[in-house]
Order: C-alpha cells, then sequence, then structure tokens
C-alpha cells in the first residue's frame, strides 16, 4: 500500500525485510537551497554534480511493476509516469504489469535485450525475481529496487521503500496520546495479511508503541487480506466480538472502505478509527471529521516518483540534490507520517484513489 534499519526496517508492501542504512527521502530528493539572491545558482558541495531538473544527458528508464489491481497499485504507476513527464531528457518504457512471476520477468528480461539505462522494478515477489535483477545487474543496467526487496543487494544499486514498522509505531503513537489519560483503554486491530512480513511489521510497530501507555491494552485483532470485502467481513466479526472499545487501527485504507461500511451497518461511532497508506477516500473522511476515522498513516506511493528521480540521477552519473556525496544511496526509507485534519490539506495532493 510505505526503512531500513534494524528496528524500523519495514519488509515492503508484499516482501521481506532488507537491512541498510536508512536516509530521509525528503532530505535527499528535494533541490539544494541556499540563502543565494534569486536567480543564482547554489553550487554543489564540493563541486560534485546533483540531480536537478536541468535537461541532462538523456536516459531511458524501463519500469516494470505489478499488475495495478489494487489502489495504491494503480497510484505507483501513475505517479512514475507522471514524474517521467517532468525530464525532457527522460524516456520510461513501462511494462504492462503482470502478478505473474514468470511473466513479470519475461517482460524485464525484454527490457534488458532493450538496452534500457536503468531499470526501475517494483517486484511481484522479491524473492522470486531476485534473478532476473542481478542479471540486469551484470549487463550493466543498474537497477532500482522499488518496495519489495531483492532477496540480494548485489540485484540492485538503490533500494527505496516504505516502513512497515514504522507505520505501526507511528498508528500507536497516535492512538496512545490520543487514549493516554483515560482508564483501562481498549483498542483492536484490523490487520492484513499474516502470510506477509509487511503485516507482522506493522502489528510489531503498533504493540511496541502501545508499551509505552500502560493503561491501554489491545484486546482482539483480526487479519483480512487488503481489499474492501475483506475488510468489511473481518469488522463485522470483531465488532460483534467487542461491544466496547476505543480505537481502531486498520492496517490499509483499501480494505479500510468496507471496515468503514460493516461500522456503519452497525452503527457504531463510540471510538476513533486510524487507517494506514493514504487513499484519497480515508483523507476526505478525515478532512470532514464527521464519522470515527481521524487519521491515517502513510505508506506513500510517491515513492515510484521519486524511484525516477533516483533512476534518473543514476543514467546521468550524478548524486542527490541537498547531500554531498558524489552517488545517490544505497537506501532511501520514507517516512510514514500521520495524516489528521490538521494537516490533511498538505498530503491531498500526494493521495490515491
Amino acid at each position: 500500500m510505505p526503512h531500513n534499519s534494524a528496528n524500523s526496517q519495514g519488509a515492503t508492501r508484499r516482501g521481506i525485510l532488507f537491512g541498510g542504512a536508512a536516509v530521509s527521502a525528503t532530505a535527499l530528493l528535494t533541490a539544494c537551497t541556499s540563502n543565494e539572491p534569486s536567480g543564482k545558482e547554489a553550487p554543489a558541495t564540493n563541486n560534485q554534480p546533483v540531480a536537478d531538473d536541468k535537461p541532462g544527458k538523456k536516459v531511458t528508464i524501463g519500469f516494470a511493476g505489478p499488475q495495478a489491481d489494487h489502489g495504491w497499485l494503480n497510484a505507483i504507476n501513475e505517479n512514475a509516469r507522471e514524474r517521467a513527464k517532468k525530464y525532457p531528457d527522460v524516456t520510461l518504457d513501462i511494462t504492462e504489469g503482470s502478478n505473474d512471476t514468470a511473466a513479470q520477468i519475461g517482460q524485464i528480461q525484454t527490457l534488458i535485450n532493450k538496452k534500457v539505462d536503468v531499470l526501475v522494478i517494483l517486484p511481484t515477489d522479491g524473492k522470486a525475481l531476485t534473478q532476473v535483477g542481478l542479471a540486469a545487474m551484470k549487463a550493466g543496467i543498474p537497477v532500482v529496487n522499488l518496495d519489495r526487496v531483492f532477496a540480494s543487494p548485489q540485484a540492485f544499486r538503490c533500494w527505496i521503500g516504505g516502513d512497515n514498522y514504522g507505520m505501526g509505531l507511528n498508528a500507536g503513537r497516535y492512538i496512545g496520546e490520543k487514549l493516554k489519560d483515560k482508564p483501562n483503554a481498549k483498542v483492536i486491530e484490523l490487520a492484513g495479511l499474516d502470510s506477509l512480513e509487511l503485516t507482522k511489521l506493522r502489528t510489531q510497530g503498533f504493540d511496541d508503541a502501545l508499551k509505552n501507555y500502560p493503561n491501554i491494552k489491545k484486546v482482539a485483532r483480526q487479519a483480512a487480506d487488503f481489499t474492501v470485502e475483506s475488510g468489511q467481513a473481518k469488522m463485522a466479526q470483531l465488532l460483534q466480538a467487542q461491544p466496547q472499545f476505543d480505537a481502531l487501527w486498520n492496517h490499509d485504507d483499501d480494505q479500510g472502505v468496507g471496515a468503514l461500511r460493516a461500522i456503519a451497518q452497525a452503527g457504531r461511532k463510540d471510538f476513533l478509527m486510524v487507517g494506514g497508506a493514504g487513499a484519497k477516500s480515508a483523507m476526505d473522511a478525515i478532512k470532514a471529521d464527521n464519522g470515527v476515522l481521524k487519521a491515517t498513516v502513510l505508506y506513500p506511493p510517491t515513492m515510484s516518483a521519486s524511484a525516477i528521480d533516483l533512476a534518473r540521477a543514476l543514467g546521468q552519473g550524478k548524486g542527490i540534490g541537498g547531500m554531498s556525496e558524489l552517488e545517490i544511496p544505497a537506501s532511501v526509507t520514507l517516512y510514514s507520517a500521520v495524516v489528521t485534519k490538521e494537516n490533511v490539506d498538505d498530503y491531498l495532493p500526494q493521495s490515491f484513489t
């Protein structure tokens, strides 16, 4: 639906844990700023080249992602397309996308055979596609591994993705602060697929945050599978089993559409809800502030736009504005911001449908 230290690296939306250096995408992907008068460009640190908006060497970027059968995945593709259009020196060769591992490997192999300059790959299964990542790197095509991480760091030049542990941590902190003065507060959790490492990390982060609030107890947890239908069915079960609780954390805004339907059908308004990922429907509800949904924790699909920035910098042999190094970093971990009615207008432009 968005972390690379040992305690906070989120296994990606459908992926696995990867350890590496975590850095702020905001710091990395914004242009250098200075107090120079307008119109005078500030030099890069140590006179090293940095990626910027000025046209440079022409770069063909091959983009391969899974089938866009989920709002977040569709937003991944759209963000990549829109970012590439921003650069007159970038040609984007985007595949149709597939949830079949063999089909996606074939699509990536076609891009390798075309000799694109850089590859951006969001693998259907990071482990299963590791070999094709290795093949691209061996062919001299640098790979930006997006979100679901390959099993070997040799299969990519740079990884960029979200923070699943951080999602849970920040959801727990938000709920904790809202309920810190309420004796014997109860919370419930509507998780994603328990077969995925990312779901376990989101739960772990949530549980770790709640340890700081001894007055709060998690009394129920139900796993869904990131669909509207599953969200509605599993939420209905939770509501029936829990006649009273104070807060709900739902891992995914798409399944949250179904959860909110179940909540409305049950006529329940006696708790607050926190969502996950950053869908427009969730942000609209937060802004309206006339229901239980009060916040959502981001897993930004804008990571694909940032991946295009990184791929362009790789293709042009540049570093990143705002950093001193000649090369782009080995990994970029996005922050899981909490969107509330106070800041929702800032994040609405980055939401997805």
